[in-house]
Parts: C-alpha cells; sequence; structure tokens
C-alpha cells in the first residue's frame, strides 16, 4: 500500500496489526512509536473510512502516550505555566501527577488551565509581541 507522507514523497507502509510501528520506515519518522501503530499508520495512508478520525482521546488518554508527551516536554524545559508549577516541580511528582491526567482525559473531565501571557520583545525592533505559555500539564495534554 502507496503512503502520502507530510514531505511529498511516498512510501510503503505494512498495515493492521496493532502493535507498536517500532521499525517505522524513514518517511514515517514523525510519528511517535509509543502512539502510533502498524494499523494506524496504514489507516493513515489509505485513508479513514468518511474522511475523519473518531475515537482519538483513548490514544491521548493512554499511559504510553502522556510518558512520551512528558519526556519531550521535559526535554523542551521552558517556563512554568499559569499554575506557577515548573518543569522540576512536575518531574517530582510525574508518576501521580500523570495516572491523574490520564484519569481526567479518559474521562472526559480535563480542562486545560488558561495559558500565562507575556509579552516579548520582536527582534531588532521597539515592538513586542505576546506569548503564550501553557501549564506543563497542557503541554503534555
Amino acid at each position: 500500500m502507496k503512503a502520502h507522507t507530510p514531505e511529498g514523497s511516498s512510501a510503503r507502509v505494512r498495515a493492521f496489526p496493532a502493535k507498536p510501528a517500532e521499525d517505522t520506515p524513514a518517511p514515517w519518522g514523525w510519528v511517535e512509536p509509543a502512539v502510533w501503530t502498524e494499523r494506524m499508520l496504514g489507516a493513515l495512508a489509505t485513508g479513514v473510512q468518511g474522511g475523519k478520525w473518531y475515537s482519538l482521546m483513548d490514544k491521548v488518554a493512554h499511559a504510553a502516550t502522556l510518558q512520551a508527551a512528558w519526556r519531550q516536554v521535559r526535554a523542551n524545559q521552558g517556563a512554568a505555566g499559569v499554575d506557577g508549577q515548573s518543569i522540576g516541580a512536575f518531574e517530582r511528582q510525574a508518576k501521580p501527577l500523570l495516572a491523574r491526567l490520564q484519569m481526567e482525559v479518559g474521562r472526559g473531565g480535563y480542562r486545560p488551565y488558561p495559558v500565562r501571557r507575556r509579552w516579548i520583545a520582536k527582534q531588532g525592533r521597539r515592538e513586542r509581541r505576546p506569548l503564550g505559555i501553557p501549564a506543563v500539564r497542557d503541554r503534555i495534554v
């Protein structure tokens, strides 16, 4: 089966076993193996009936997805959001906080915090532009 990649090239994708796509082909290098199964890549390549994805929240609420997202957020560092919780503070309680996020997202009760607004200087100008800083937990989800 042929797949159209975001870069515009074509690639062959194995499809339908619902196991993580650990040996992801190079054109699919943008996928997170903990999240995208080979079956999902197959559906992405061939299209989804009706052209819409349904039930993606179960993928977001999966523990492996949240762990992978947490690793990326931690690697990016960044400032604390409106709740004042830094990356380091979240890291000290990561296991129970990720479990709580999983429960909230899975039950449909997750609500993001407001975004912290800061004004930063534009490069080479006197003008400033707004910068939105989401809370760590919101960056993970």
